[in-house]
């Protein structure tokens, strides 16, 4: 019986979830792409500050810059135009996010890390709520004929 090295098991799963997410993507609406984004920026945090608490500060620093690369996808979806205050106050608050972040890895410290989660869970609960009501106006315009 062969045995596959923690490298290659490691690689494999690399391999493997990078199809998945690029699966998901493809086939992701909008709506579910910004759920993504808000999803991976958490679950990195999440990550960070394990390593915070692990001294682990190369990888801390690589997570973080990844949140503060999420983050700004996120800012950058938004349509300041159409969406008004609300859209500008989402994007004052996502980079709001991103300087807590930067706080973070500078300082080696867990405070903003939390803070910077407990705001994007309730950034994450709005979004996932108004997933319906999106998907269901979606739908509606897809059924209404171009001119």
């Amino acid at each position: 019986m062969a045995t596959v090295s923690g490298f290659a098991r490691r690689a494999n799963l690399a391999a493997y979830q990078s199809v998945a997410i690029e699966g998901g993507v493809a086939g992701a609406d909008p709506h579910a792409l910004v759920q993504m984004l808000l999803d991976a920026t958490v679950e990195r945090i999440l990550s960070a500050r394990a390593c915070v608490e692990q001294n682990e500060r190369v990888r801390k620093a690589k997570l973080l810059h990844s949140c503060v690369t999420l983050i700004a996808e996120l800012r950058g979806s938004l349509d300041l135009i159409r969406g008004g205050a609300l859209a500008q106050n989402l994007s004052d608050l996502y980079e709001y996010i991103a300087k807590l972040l930067l706080l973070a890895n500078v300082r080696d410290d867990l405070r903003p890390l939390n803070e910077a989660l407990s705001l994007l869970g309730e950034i994450r609960s709005a979004w996932v709520a108004i997933g319906p009501e999106v998907r269901a106006a979606g739908k509606d315009q897809r059924l209404v004929p171009s001119r």
